[in-house]
């Protein structure tokens, strides 16, 4: 009898073991759960403002002006001065579509995203609109070790994408940068002109920025921009 009881108790044991197991599977599954659900959708849309096509210096001061800087106020960017900046960097200037920074065949294969320490989004010009992509701080990552990137309260990130080019050929690689070059150069000019700092970036973490945008295999991290009011 006392032999057919010993099995019975590791039979029960074994079951207990594997319920509790089981359960915290359940659980650990569903904070995951809600943690992808939260990275997703818990961010609003940010609608910015119309473009003040008359602020900021002269072309020439601009360009008299236009300098690397690595260190930022703590202050946080105004909507309108995202919004300026943003426009300046590629937005739409013409009735037809076209942007501020020209690309090769008017392929417009480049996309700006903005970083914060919310989250992510995808600029869409043509609604004026930030979209977001993703919940949490990518600062550290973009920055890649270079700590004064994770005081700049936003990060222009410039991506290009290849296939709008027509296909991964070294030539659409080099149109490709080249075209990611002169958004660059078009933050670099507004910066200059608004007493705004920043500085061309081409460091970042790239596994974790494409897992966490969600970027396409011919989608390309090409070069980031920190932006912050002067120290």
């Amino acid at each position: 009898m006392k032999n057919k009881i010993i099995p019975l108790f590791e039979k029960c044991g074994f079951l207990i073991c594997k319920i509790k197991n089981t359960v915290k599977i359940l659980i650990f599954g569903t904070v995951m759960s809600a943690n992808v659900t939260a990275n997703q959708v818990a961010l609003e849309p940010i609608k910015l403002s119309q473009p003040n096509i008359k602020s900021g210096k002269t072309i020439m001061e601009c360009l008299q002006e236009r300098r690397s800087v690595r260190e930022f106020s703590a202050k946080d960017l105004s909507l309108e001065d995202i919004s300026n900046l943003l426009w300046a960097a590629n937005g739409i200037n013409r009735a037809d579509g076209r942007r501020t920074a020209p690309t090769a065949r008017n392929c417009q294969e480049i996309d700006v995203y903005l970083i914060n320490k919310d989250g992510a989004y995808l600029y869409v010009p043509v609604d004026d609109l930030l979209q977001p992509v993703y919940r949490g701080d990518l600062r550290e990552a973009i920055g890649a070790g270079q700590n004064f990137v994770n005081a700049a309260p936003v990060i222009l990130l410039i991506v290009g994408d290849i296939e709008k080019l027509g296909g991964d050929s070294e030539r659409n690689k080099n149109l490709m940068w080249a075209d990611g070059g002169i958004v660059s150069q078009n933050i670099n000019i507004f910066c200059a002109g608004q007493n705004l700092a920043t500085v061309t970036r081409a460091m970042m973490d790239e596994k974790v920025l494409r897992e966490a945008l969600k970027l396409k295999d011919s989608q390309y991290l090409l070069l980031n921009n920190p932006v912050g009011y002067k120290k």
